[in-house]
């Protein structure tokens, strides 16, 4: 009886879920000497490009006291993120919003979530989260780590008075990088 011959190995690596973006954001906000690299700016948001797992996009981002993302999504992208020093306050909204075809959407009255994250705490997040990020401190720089997969094809930007959430501008990579 002769053997089957062998089939070739096959490798192929499971892409980064959410799990593995907030470990990886977790381990990389506890490295400290890469956390005090970090230029800040009094000013403005200073940021650096890191290699994020499994081909993801990763970012060690400055917050001056102040300034904040405005109302964002991510697109197509699941993503995580953990405050490495001081604390940033999240706005998100418990909604999923088409993803194409409008530009301006009345909410309903339960869809805002508001989380504070101090330094060591993090999250993830699916497709098509749309939220705001804010450091409200008057004196102290937040500095947070940031990953995304697959790697940022778009972000939209949206404008928000009171219930009515309008899409302003879309965002590409050459437009950040």
């Amino acid at each position: 009886m002769s053997a089957s011959p062998a089939l070739p190995s096959v490798s192929s690596v499971a892409p980064p879920t959410q799990a593995d973006l907030l470990d990886f954001v977790r381990r990389t906000a506890a490295d400290s000497e890469l956390i005090d690299s970090l230029p800040l700016d009094p000013e403005g948001r200073t940021w650096v490009r890191l290699e994020g797992p499994g081909g993801s996009e990763a970012w060690l981002i400055g917050w001056p006291p102040g300034t904040g993302t405005g109302w964002h999504d991510h697109a197509e992208s699941v993503g995580a993120f953990t405050i490495a020093a001081g604390e940033l306050k999240e706005h998100s909204l418990a909604a999923r919003l088409p993803a194409d075809g409008w530009k301006t959407l009345e909410l309903s009255e339960d869809v805002d979530r508001e989380r504070r994250l101090p330094a060591g705490k993090g999250r993830s997040f699916g497709q098509h989260h749309v939220h705001e990020v804010l450091n409200e401190s008057t004196e102290v720089h937040a500095i947070s780590v940031h990953a995304y997969y697959p790697p940022l094809p778009q972000i939209r930007r949206y404008s928000r008075t009171g219930q009515i959430l309008r899409l302003e501008h879309v965002e590409r990579p050459a437009d950040w990088q």
